[in-house]
């Protein structure tokens, strides 16, 4: 048993209004027992460590609905092209030539720098997701997993029964930290028949989808000359958008789109700086809103983003769609939502995203006692506009601490960068010489 009570500013996520300037949080093993002002713990709740940081704003664990987390080996290797081109020249040669090993140390860069970002929950894509695992369940983080599906290429069918052997050997891994879903990868990379049997699938294993969906204007002119429909359109079309389907991007949508998505009720995965950087596109994330379409945050993986940072994807978030439509849209509370509450119901988790007794303890805290954190007008705007990922000072997951004094506790940092760099330099040099 243990038992731990944090004093702090808490932002508990659970409405608008609801803020403690000197509250704390009762956590009793992986649970939240209470949360309220100092005073507020339950009777006879002895705590066995006391975690004093009046100083700090405790508020959930971000959580990034859309990650290729193994990416961060092509960090800075392949910028500044189009998507097409960066994918056909670049991004695949490079991955063809990655091991096992190499995405077990990849997708431990990306949980390092996470962690230390304050994010404690990823949906993520990849191949060899057995050694993504391996790497959640050492790191402490909470995943959902899928095996990327490129159903029109030579191993479409060795994918497609590796994400049902990782949906038989870790969903529900970890004490039920770690979730599986399939990993198709798009419309325009697997065919009609390939998609139903993945849906099929999925159903009949009781989990959900994972894809990419309307990325961008290339896939719109593809999907439109092979099937005549958008995207979204020829998804629903083949059954595909039932039941929990998350689908990530979304940038190049109609009305009639985003009628689907609502109906159908798919959670988009936004990723706001990966679609800047590679010229997708601006997604309408007012109108999904609007139409009450859950919208979750990803970061997308490193290779074209080029960070991890959730706390700079809110503020992009936040400022592309003022540009885009007006000054009020997005406000702060509202992006701090979508990157918790938000993301937990992308992900189909029901007692994470917010700190409300019952719920899990996937805590962070941020040090405002800093000299951009001052004058304190509102905590929810200086999150948004003004935190980065340095200002996180503590993360915990299931009631376990990850991150004290921004020192990690899971995994030796010096270590992971070392074989990261290794592995992502030989890969480069095969390929370049």
């Amino acid at each position: 048993m243990s038992k731990i009570l944090i004093r702090a500013m808490v932002l508990p996520m659970t409405g608008q209004d609801m803020f403690y300037p000197q509250g704390e949080i009762a956590i009793e093993n992986d649970r939240i027992v209470s949360v309220g002002e100092r005073g507020s713990a339950p009777v006879g709740f002895a705590p066995d460590r006391i975690l004093d940081l009046p100083e700090d704003v405790v508020m959930p664990g971000l959580i990034n609905t859309h990650t290729h987390a193994a990416m961060t080996l092509l960090r800075s290797y392949a910028d500044d092209l189009p998507l097409m081109p960066w994918l056909n020249e670049k991004v695949w040669p490079f991955e063809a030539k990655l091991t096992e090993e190499d995405i077990y140390w990849g997708t431990a860069l990306a949980l390092c720098e996470m962690i230390r970002s304050g994010t404690t929950t990823m949906l993520d894509m990849y191949a060899s997701m057995d050694q993504v695992a391996e790497a959640v369940l050492s790191a402490g983080t909470r995943a959902v997993l899928s095996r990327g599906l490129i159903g029109n290429a030579p191993n479409g069918e060795q994918a497609f029964q590796e994400n049902i052997d990782l949906v038989q050997r870790y969903h529900g891994a970890g004490e039920g930290r770690i979730n599986v879903m399939f990993g198709p990868h798009a419309p325009y990379t697997c065919s009609g028949e390939y998609l139903q049997k993945v849906k099929a699938e999925a159903d009949r294993l009781g989990v959900g989808i994972h894809i990419h969906v309307a990325e961008t204007q290339d896939e719109i002119n593809i999907i439109r000359e092979q099937h005549v429909k958008t995207p979204v359109q020829w998804l629903d079309e083949l059954g595909i958008l039932g039941g929990h389907v998350v689908a990530a991007h979304c940038v190049h949508l109609n009305q009639v789109d985003i009628e689907i998505l609502a109906n159908r009720h798919v959670c988009v995965a936004h990723n706001a700086e990966s679609n800047m950087k590679l010229n997708s596109g601006t997604a309408p994330i007012t109108e999904l809103l609007a139409k009450g379409v859950v919208v979750g945050f990803g970061t997308d993986g490193a290779s074209s983003n080029n960070n991890l940072d959730l706390f700079g994807e809110m503020r992009s978030a936040a400022l592309q769609q003022k540009l885009r439509v007006d000054s009020t849209a997005l406000p702060a509370y509202k992006v701090l939502e979508m990157a918790t509450v938000g993301g937990a119901q992308t992900l189909g988790l029901e007692d994470v995203g917010m700190i409300a007794p019952g719920f899990k303890a996937d805590l962070i805290t941020i040090d405002m006692d800093q000299p951009h954190f001052y004058p304190r007008f509102s905590v929810p705007a200086h999150l948004v506009y003004v935190a980065h990922a340095g200002d996180v000072r503590t993360v915990m997951v299931d009631g376990k601490f990850l991150m004290e004094e921004r020192k990690l506790l899971t995994m030796d940092v010096g270590t992971v960068c070392k074989e990261a760099e290794t592995r992502a330099k030989r890969i480069s040099a095969e390929l370049n010489g």
